[in-house]
């Protein structure tokens, strides 16, 4: 089965939206949940789209699938949140003064809202201006601007 129309924009079916869009995805994914998780949260987006049949309506296809990404790190995140801070604690014991520096990166971007990693990823990594990270994520011009602002301010304190 081939692409079809919908609404006049053409529609493309399962198979071809994961191979044109599932690299990406999961790249993004990695940012806001971290590699390991990537695949199982792109996965079980691309489970529950196809599933609802949810991409059938949808004129940009693209965007959808990234705010479904983030909204699944979200919950992702929600839910391991307990288990991490339990394990940070004991991970952490005794090992402050020997970490290199990437580990106070990781430890910084892992204190920042999905939300907050999602706009520095889109911003950095793909150098996307402020306005396509707005359209991608569904969100308004001024919600990215405050939440790069705010990232910024962040990193900039957690690594000082």
């Amino acid at each position: 089965m081939g692409a079809w129309r919908y609404r006049g924009v053409v529609q493309l079916n399962d198979r071809e939206v994961y191979d044109k869009y599932a690299a990406e995805l999961c790249r993004f994914a990695s940012t806001l949940v971290g590699p390991t998780d990537a695949d199982d949260v792109v996965s079980s987006v691309f489970v529950r789209v196809i599933a609802s049949g949810a991409l059938a309506g949808v004129d940009n296809q693209r965007a959808y699938l990234f705010r479904a990404v983030l909204n699944e790190a979200r919950s992702n995140h929600r839910s391991a949140t307990r288990r991490l801070e339990r394990e940070a604690a004991l991970a952490t014991s005794g090992l402050d003064e020997d970490r290199p520096a990437d580990a106070d990166l990781f430890r910084a971007l892992g204190q920042l809202t999905v939300r907050q990693r999602a706009v520095l990823w889109l911003a950095y990594w793909i150098d996307a201006p402020v306005v396509e990270i707005a359209s991608t994520l569904d969100l308004s011009k001024r919600t990215v601007e405050r939440a790069l602002q705010i990232a910024r301010q962040r990193l900039e304190e957690e690594l000082s």
